[in-house]
């Protein structure tokens, strides 16, 4: 396999984010030969440190986030990748002095990852492309959040459209990253048996589940300004939606399928303001106002329940069940399809398909099979397929698998201008309810399952959340 050559330029390189993740997933991909020889990590912040001052933080707040047997050489040549300069986003010459930096190099892809607040985004593009750093090899990743609301997000992807082309732009959403969200597309369009199904004809309901056993833990002062639709439902849970729930695409091609994704996010129905209530459940847990940096009066949601359809022939009055929520009794991310409960030769039956995201990665169904004894008669089973169990290939974390795709100029993972401002649209009248209308923050105790009312909302349709624990 031929690699590219890179120069990788990590902006806020000294902070959480490039320490905890970006970091030790280049790692990985370096111990794993999936990096060119001469691939450059050029580490970007405006810390005033020498080369080997910026090598000893590495040393100290990223490797621990490796397996503690990783090999000292294989760390040593890895650390050779590195260089460090210190550049203020504001001041334009320090743009000019890594401009000459990565000119001198000439390498065939250079990366630009934007790990700062989304408010530098605009200045920092800007003071690229003077430069000359947004010719064609340049790949500018943009970490989320990309806006607070609608408008905050037109305004950040209109700027950085002032100096880049789409093509050249990787949104990152981590969750796109993982190998048992990818395996949706050949689950779904490479198997006919599945295909047969997949429509409301068969199915009742869908259940999308992201479930955190943490808190803010150290973010309360970032989710306190956030919370849980726009960290998670606005993002990560409506592209899972959207994998779900797309028609074929007509390639593999990045914009091919994120066409699809885009006709999805369209056909969401759009929940009035006075609808918003009886569809969307928002709570938060106790003790959520006691964390560090939260405000002590914060009406700020950690969990979400809602209720979505689409205006598809293929979903057509299918109910769209979403649920996110910190502080719950387990950690894990799901999609269940549940189906329609069958007439058969043994009476009515039903059944259900589970896809287990996080943290198994496994496909589950539900089948009739003979009960032991002399009577004929049937009782459930279930069948299940280990998808780590079913490779013998190293299966990357998402963050080294994007990473490596944004190398390779591949933009199948990333999300598209268009699908961020559907997704918005989709999700403001959400947050205009809950601005302008006197909607109940419920509450609910850590290690639960969440509150009651998220239950109560299925109920209106005679229907439950699924319980994991069972399988």
């Amino acid at each position: 396999m031929k690699l590219t050559n890179f120069d990788m330029v990590i902006f806020g390189a000294t902070g959480d984010l490039a320490m905890r993740k970006l970091l030790p997933n280049l790692y990985q991909a370096h111990a794993a030969g999936l990096l060119h020889e001469q691939g450059r990590i050029l580490a970007v912040s405006r810390s005033q440190l020498s080369r080997d001052e910026f090598l000893a933080r590495v040393e100290q707040e990223a490797k621990i986030h490796l397996p503690e047997n990783i090999s000292a050489q294989v760390w040593q040549t890895f650390l050779q990748r590195l260089d460090y300069l210190s550049v203020n986003v504001l001041q334009f010459d320090d743009f000019q002095t890594l401009q000459g930096k990565i000119s001198a190099k000439n390498s065939d892809a250079i990366v630009i990852y934007l790990s700062t607040a989304p408010h530098y985004f605009a200045t920092a593009c800007k003071h690229l492309a003077q430069v000359g750093l947004n010719h064609d090899k340049v790949r500018i990743v943009l970490e989320k959040p990309l806006g607070t609301d609608l408008d905050s997000s037109r305004a950040i992807n209109s700027a950085v459209a002032q100096f880049f082309q789409e093509k050249q732009i990787y949104r990152i959403d981590h969750y796109l990253g993982k190998e048992s969200l990818q395996n949706l597309l050949p689950l779904r369009f490479a198997n006919p048996l599945l295909a047969q199904v997949w429509h409301k004809d068969w199915v009742k309901s869908v259940e999308l589940t992201v479930a955190e056993e943490l808190g803010v833990e150290e973010r309360g002062e970032f989710y306190d300004q956030t919370g849980a639709l726009r960290d998670m439902v606005q993002n990560h849970m409506l592209q899972m939606l959207c994998l779900v729930a797309m028609e074929t695409p007509k390639s593999l091609t990045a914009d091919d399928v994120r066409d699809e994704k885009l006709r999805v996010l369209q056909a969401l129905k759009v929940l009035p303001e006075n609808e918003v209530a009886k569809n969307v459940v928002r709570a938060q847990y106790q003790g959520y106002t006691t964390e560090h940096r939260v405000a002590s009066d914060s009406q700020t949601e950690t969990f979400v329940a809602l209720r979505a359809h689409l205006n598809t022939p293929r979903w057509q009055n299918v109910p769209f069940y979403l649920r996110t929520g910190k502080r719950l009794n387990q950690r894990y991310a799901s999609i269940i399809l549940n189906l329609k409960p069958q007439q058969t030769l043994f009476g009515e039956q039903s059944s259900r398909l589970v896809i287990q995201i996080q943290p198994k990665e496994r496909i589950e169904w539900q089948i009739a099979v003979k009960q032991a004894g002399n009577h004929l008669t049937v009782t459930p089973a279930w069948g299940s397929l280990d998808l780590k169990q079913n490779t013998q290939t190293r299966r990357a974390d998402a963050y080294e698998l994007l990473l490596l795709e944004i190398i390779e100029g591949r933009l199948n993972l990333f999300n598209r201008a268009d699908e961020l401002e559907a997704a918005w649209r989709w999700v403001m009248p959400i947050l205009n309810a809950w601005k302008n209308q006197n909607i109940p923050l419920y509450t609910y105790v850590s290690g639960s399952t969440g509150p009651i009312e998220a239950e109560q909302l299925l109920a209106q349709d005679n229907a439950k959340w699924h319980d994991l624990t069972v399988l």
